[in-house]
């Protein structure tokens, strides 16, 4: 009897402590969505671990808007505050009936935050859009975590990120040289660094020396990461010589559209035109007049206003240039000293009525939404303001070089230039080609402001900056010849920026002045001289 109370006892003691017992009887499992409402921070952290490994369509969604600082918690939920309302996070509908006044915002702090951002990325790599993995292969890039690897590895075997199976090894490269790595085969840390190195770049950089210092590695590791921080600076050093003859060839098409006009002036007439620069300034006044007009009167062509600016600048410009012709220059032709005076005083004139109308300080001219940005060539940034300022450069100086050549203009022009009596004598009228030679030459000046207003600031002083380096320009190309003019201008500004990262800004504008001097005297006529009116008389 005894003994079948006994048995009796120990059956129902193995009923109720067996793990087969009712489900009821069990610890259910941990709802994420109900620990991210709790008031503790571990409790969140586990919670969103869970969402970053369940798989659910709405984890997502959710971690973001904890992320935006948009997720609401209460005793019924958590919410997304959406623009539209209250979104349910568990299921994604609407809830009207929910008082937000009742809801507080889910708490985090800097661990939340590290442990938000994993998961965040461990479900974009299964769920997110190519720009969206992209991204979140860029973060384990440069903050790998060891933790992300199973995530990584899973990820990286479907098919429908073949696309991106260079970034997925090189995020796997960056965990396992990283600390807390788990170890692994030489073999595999070496074609690490090798894929670390090909990314190239500070950050591939910045990985590789962490990894040449890191004792958990075996020393072949170590040596070949060196080697790759050594390969990776030569790189660099290449790729920043390559964007200093970017800024160049930017800096030589600005120069050049400056100089054009001056050496079509310069060239024709023997003028030494001190307003040129502020004919530029009065292009780059009407560009922001023109924005202002279009943006007031039809906003909807303000995408364009750019583009509607350069004819109203080169009219405003090359109008006030024949004013100036007509009115000053034309009464001091064979006295170049007289002109250098008299011009000069019309640029103080021009300076001070532009104070007087748009005042002291600079105006904001907006450059349009499709010029703005930079792509990447390589290791090179390209701003695509500056290459359509070089574009542009190219098709005025074709375009000027059309009209010099197969246009009666052109040929009058070259015709004067030559022999200006002879000229005279077969008729055609000296007076009016210089007073359009003039026009020509200040309209460009006034393309060139348009250009110049994207990429420096528009005020009274602007050609100031720009009227030295026109005059050396001219003359070191050859006065009056555009093939030296563009030849000046890419020895310039090359030169300059090629020297900069060497000596310095200062001295490599002192040493190249230098040179261009000890030139000029050996070559008092330029690179690519022409005859003129000063060589006749």
């Amino acid at each position: 009897m005894r003994k079948a109370g006994l048995a009796f006892t120990l059956c129902l003691a193995l009923v109720l402590g067996s793990p087969c017992a009712p489900a009821g009887a069990q610890e259910a499992t941990p709802d994420p969505y109900a620990q991210l409402a709790s008031p503790h921070f571990d409790a969140i952290i586990a919670g969103i671990e869970a969402l970053g490994r369940s798989g659910d369509d709405k984890a997502l969604a959710t971690l973001q808007a904890l992320g935006a600082h948009k997720l609401m918690a209460g005793s019924e939920g958590v919410y997304i505050h959406a623009g539209t309302g209250l979104v349910d996070a568990r299921t994604g509908q609407q809830n009207a009936d929910i008082d937000p006044a009742s809801l507080h915002p889910v708490r985090v702090n800097n661990r939340v935050r590290l442990v938000l951002a994993t998961a965040r990325a461990e479900l974009l790599l299964a769920q997110g859009s190519r720009a969206e993995k992209h991204d979140a292969l860029s973060r384990m890039l440069t903050h790998p975590d060891a933790s992300m690897l199973p995530a990584l590895d899973h990820a990286s075997a479907d098919p429908a990120n073949k696309s991106l199976r260079s970034e997925f090894e090189a995020a796997r490269a960056a965990i396992l040289l990283s600390p807390g790595a788990p170890p692994v085969a030489l073999n595999e840390q070496l074609t690490a660094v090798s894929a670390i190195k090909k990314t190239g770049g500070l950050g591939a950089r910045s990985l590789l020396t962490r990894a040449a210092a890191l004792e958990a590695l075996a020393p072949q590791t170590r040596e070949a990461a060196k080697k790759a921080v050594a390969s990776i600076d030569f790189r660099l050093r290449l790729w920043s010589y390559a964007q200093d003859l970017f800024y160049g060839v930017s800096l030589s098409s600005v120069l050049l559209l400056s100089a054009m006009g001056l050496a079509i002036t310069f060239g024709v007439m023997g003028v030494i035109n001190m307003a040129h620069g502020e004919l530029m300034m009065v292009g780059a006044y009407t560009t922001f007049v023109v924005e202002r007009l279009i943006a007031s009167y039809i906003p909807a062509l303000s995408p364009f206003s750019l583009i509607l600016a350069l004819p109203a600048a080169f009219v405003v410009s090359g109008g006030l240039g024949i004013l100036i012709e007509r009115g000053v220059i034309r009464f001091l032709y064979g006295r170049p000293l007289e002109t250098l005076l008299a011009s000069w005083g019309v640029s103080l004139i021009l300076q001070q009525a532009v104070r007087s109308v748009f005042g002291p300080s600079n105006v904001a001219v907006t450059t349009p939404g499709w010029l703005g940005g930079a792509f990447a060539l390589g290791g090179l940034e390209i701003t695509t303001v500056r290459l359509a300022i070089f574009l542009f450069a190219i098709a005025v100086m074709a375009a000027l070089m059309l009209v010099l050549r197969r246009t009666p203009l052109g040929l009058h022009m070259r015709a004067v230039t030559q022999n200006r009596r002879m000229a005279a004598l077969m008729g055609i009228r000296t007076a009016r080609i210089d007073a359009l030679t003039f026009g020509l030459g200040s309209g460009i000046a006034g393309l060139a402001g348009v250009a110049v207003s994207q990429i420096d600031n528009v005020s009274p002083n602007l050609g100031q900056g720009y009227i030295i380096d026109s005059f050396l320009v001219v003359v070191f190309g050859g006065v009056g010849n555009l093939w030296g003019s563009l030849a000046a201008a890419l020895a310039l500004g090359l030169g300059g920026k090629g020297l900069e990262p060497l000596i310095g800004a200062v001295s490599g504008k002192i040493l190249l002045l230098v040179l261009v001097i000890l030139f000029i005297q050996r070559h008092p006529r330029g690179m690519f001289p022409m005859r003129g009116r000063g060589i006749e008389s």
